[in-house]
């Protein structure tokens, strides 16, 4: 229950609504209770009545009245308790999504390197849910069976202390067979949890990759997978169900002979007149009352196993360390024309991803202000690394990065990531409209900044063509847009940013001729100005650029000039044999770079 009250601790502004549920529960815990009291008295007076020794009608008439009175009551504050505990699930749902997704947004990239997508949007699902949902029924639930049963516990050992001992007897009984049940049945939910997680996030990348799942003609591929995780979810359900069960079954047949003995006591003494007709149906009422809250415990037990399992994936994800203090706010753009280009340097860098070999091997080079670079390698070489490290995705394990001469460790993350603008191969569209998607980069851009860069990027044109133009839907990752507008939209994004440094990772190497001139032409002009590094695709490209690094095995090999590269025998100056050569075998090698011709 700990991680359970942590959630109840983490949410202080909610506890005026805790506190009035509970007042609620406890006001029909004593209206309920007032009931037996009512039908006792009604009792003993019909009774006496039919016996001679009562007359007239209003006396029970006002005890039907205060029956009425009760039982309104009763609703009335059941359901303004209903209304409270919704609202409270409402706003303690919102409260921990919103610290989930906060906390998700604040993670290191790393974090998301070792997760399904899937995965983590099910544990948003689950846990939040599940936990949400047992304190609400345990805050219209606990305290009004609490009271009831001390009630019924103190209102029975007047009548009979003998009753009262049998009863009070039950909860222990009852608490202590479920306690040696719910280690194993939390083992038996965690490995259930973690096939859920799986299947859906493979559920997760199949919707999202759908085409390539069609294309390749895998449907019963995917099915079967997906099934499988669920079939094992059945027979781990079956094992748990199975075992819930069997000492639900020993925990009810326990109560069941107590609560024999109860009766049997109260029955022997009506008979024997030490209780008249009324407290015998008083009791027996209050026997009932206390019966319901101990058969309902296996319920709410239940369901404060599935919140405790849910609660502890919240806080395994909130106790992962964030990148830094807080969500980093975007850095205001200057005004007037823009940044001034930065220099850039990589000492002594290494990097390795977790549990693999250094991608990167003391890397070292130098980018002067407005510089033009090419990076070029082996496919899996370290080139992309290079950006994620300059955007402090991941942090070397050795070396220094310096932006305009400073260590960009010791810069917030904000300033940092404002002074990189990326154009990636994938242009990682968001569903919604052009102009949301292009002013991503400067949620509060103008129309006319929105169209300047749309323009400079070559997109104003196509755009123009939709019905709705810079206000058209473009679906789920762009799906609505060809290669080349998605591409173009990417980079009219980067243009709105106005960073100093610019990235281009292969930023055209999926597109067509036509699409990649369009798409070159809005580079070009981005690229104007700016310290640009290019994750090189093509070697058109690479023989603009002001230098060439080369990177073989994590290792800087060769830095010049397109034009003193080509006079060497390294990487460049055998790209550059490999495309003058027309067989095969040799275009295959290129392909090894991630170049084409």
């Amino acid at each position: 229950m700990r991680s359970i009250l942590r959630i109840l601790g983490s949410v202080r502004e909610l506890w005026p609504y805790y506190a009035a549920i509970v007042a609620c529960s406890l006001g029909v815990a004593v209206t309920g209770l007032l009931t037996p009291f009512i039908i006792k008295a009604a009792t003993d007076y019909v009774v006496a009545a039919t016996e001679g020794e009562a007359t007239g009608i209003s006396t029970v008439v006002w005890l039907a009245a205060a029956l009425l009175a009760a039982d309104l009551t009763n609703t009335l504050l059941t359901n303004v308790g209903g209304y409270l505990g919704d609202t409270m699930a409402a706003k303690l749902r919102a409260a921990l999504s919103g610290r989930y997704f906060a906390k998700l947004l604040s993670l290191p990239q790393r974090y998301f390197d070792g997760e399904l997508t899937g995965t983590v949007i099910n544990r948003l699902s689950r846990s939040i849910t599940e936990t949400t949902s047992f304190l609400n029924m345990f805050a219209n639930s606990f305290f009004q069976m609490v009271l009831t049963v001390v009630a019924v516990l103190a209102i029975t050992a007047f009548y009979s202390w003998p009753m009262a001992l049998l009863l009070a007897v039950v909860y222990p009984i009852f608490m202590w067979l479920t306690t040696i049940t719910s280690a194993r049945w939390q083992e038996l939910e965690a490995r259930k949890n973690h096939e859920f997680d799986v299947a859906g996030g493979r559920f997760a990348e199949v919707i999202g990759q759908i085409r390539v799942v069609k294309s390749f003609v895998q449907e019963r591929l995917e099915l079967s997978g997906f099934t499988a995780r669920y079939d094992r979810t059945v027979r781990i359900t079956r094992t748990q169900s199975r075992y819930w069960h069997t000492m639900d079954t020993s925990r009810r047949a326990a109560l069941n002979v107590i609560f024999f003995g109860v009766f049997a006591i109260l029955f022997a003494q009506t008979v024997r007149g030490v209780f008249t007709i009324g407290v015998m149906v008083l009791l027996i009422q209050l026997v009932n009352m206390a019966r319901q809250p101990v058969f309902s415990m296996s319920f709410l037990v239940d369901s404060s196993q599935r919140a405790i399992a849910g609660s502890r994936d919240y806080f395994t994800v909130m106790g992962e360390l964030a990148e830094a203090d807080g969500l980093p706010e975007p850095a205001d753009r200057p005004e007037g024309a823009g940044r001034a280009p930065v220099a850039i340097e990589f000492d002594g860098v290494s990097f390795g991803y977790p549990g693999g070999e250094d991608v990167l091997r003391e890397v070292a080079f130098s980018i002067r202000a407005g510089e033009h670079v090419a990076f070029v390698g082996e496919s899996g070489g370290g080139k992309t690394t290079l950006v994620s490290l300059l955007l402090r995705l991941y942090a070397p394990s050795v070396g220094t990065i310096r932006i305009g001469g400073t260590d960009v460790a010791g810069l917030p993350l904000e300033d940092v990531r404002a002074d990189v603008g990326v154009v990636f191969q994938d242009p990682s569209l968001f569903s919604g409209t052009i102009r949301e998607n292009i002013a991503y980069a400067l949620p509060g851009a103008s129309t006319e900044e929105i169209v300047a860069a749309a323009t400079a990027a070559n997109a104003h044109d196509f755009i123009s063509r939709f019905a709705r133009g810079y206000d058209s839907q473009i679906g789920e990752r762009g799906l609505k847009l060809s290669g080349g507008q998605k591409q173009r939209i990417a980079v009219a994004r980067a243009i709105l940013k106005d960073a100093p440094v610019l990235v281009l990772d292969e930023a055209t190497s999926s597109l067509d001729s036509k699409s990649e001139r369009l798409v070159q032409e809005g580079l070009e002009r981005l690229m104007t100005d700016r310290t640009t590094l290019i994750i090189a695709h093509r070697l058109s490209t690479i023989s603009a650029v002001d230098r060439i690094v080369t990177l073989r095995d994590g290792r800087v090999d060769e830095i010049g000039t397109p034009a003193e590269l080509a006079a060497t025998t390294g990487i460049y100056a055998e790209l550059l044999a490999l495309q003058a050569s027309a067989t095969t075998k040799d275009r295959k090698r290129m392909h090894r770079y991630d170049i084409r011709s």
